[in-house]
């Protein structure tokens, strides 16, 4: 793939960030392959991970390609840039087109990144997976690499005020050892990305230069005051059944 925006934005962003005096903290970028497709399944805890994720590849020289919801695409501003990038749109009205998109691109030898979460996680915590990235990896025939982005929950998530100005944040890039599915049984193999998605959050939490002890952006398991898993699940439902009813009331008055 040509890709002529991509870098050059990524100059830019790492730019700013020194601008705004961001300090990185990575591990396993030595697992990112040069050379050859794979599935990098990301943590989703913020508005902005995919922009930092992509960084965790930079050591190996490659451009992660992120599947994104088909709104950005859509949008007349972020959407050309989506499509320079090469990233993957994703339509929950035809999903089987993102997915076969996505096995593709990864035949073709590009890093594809996905948030197996699929929304945001309230709790911090490794939420249920989707077994997509497990079945991509496999029909693809490539590596499910895991990673955990920690910090950009202090810039922008759910339920809480942006701060995208504050000078000296710190985010943390871990990578984990490829794993290698078959497909075969699904369910379990998305455990055992689960697992090791939960191991690099708690080395990320225990690696950060901030004390999560009753700090809102963390995990009640690790003394923050963030909603526990069961209860994040509650206010997700409660916001779904919301935004239907929103769209139910949008559709009477239409």
């Amino acid at each position: 793939m040509r890709d002529f925006t991509y870098p050059a934005t990524i100059v830019t962003a790492k730019t700013l960030f020194k601008v705004l005096g961001m300090k990185f903290q990575t591990s396993g970028t030595e697992h990112i392959p040069r050379t050859g497709g794979a599935i990098l399944a990301a943590n989703h805890i913020g508005y902005v991970d995919f922009i930092f994720d992509g960084l965790a590849a930079q050591p190996s020289g490659r451009l992660v390609r992120f599947m994104a919801k088909k709104d950005a695409f859509d949008h007349k501003i972020t959407g050309p840039l989506m499509r320079s990038f090469h990233h993957i749109s994703v339509d929950r009205d035809n999903g089987q087109a993102s997915y076969d998109a996505a096995v593709q691109y990864a035949r073709d030898g590009e890093i594809v990144g996905i948030f197996p979460e699929a929304t945001i996680s309230r709790s911090f915590e490794i939420k249920e997976l989707k077994t997509g990235a497990v079945r991509m990896a496999a029909e693809a025939g490539v590596p499910l690499i895991p990673m955990v982005t920690w910090g950009t929950q202090l810039l922008k998530t759910k339920d809480h005020e942006s701060d995208l100005k504050s000078r000296g944040k710190a985010i943390g890039l871990h990578v984990g050892e490829p794993l290698a599915v078959t497909g075969e049984d699904p369910v379990a193999e998305t455990e055992q990305l689960r697992a090791a998605m939960s191991a690099l959050l708690d080395h990320a939490i225990d690696a950060y230069p901030l004390s999560p002890e009753g700090q809102w952006w963390a995990p009640a398991r690790h003394g923050g005051t963030a909603p526990t898993l069961a209860e994040a699940a509650k206010l997700d439902e409660e916001e779904y059944a919301a935004r239907a009813a929103k769209r139910a009331a949008r559709d009477q008055q239409s």
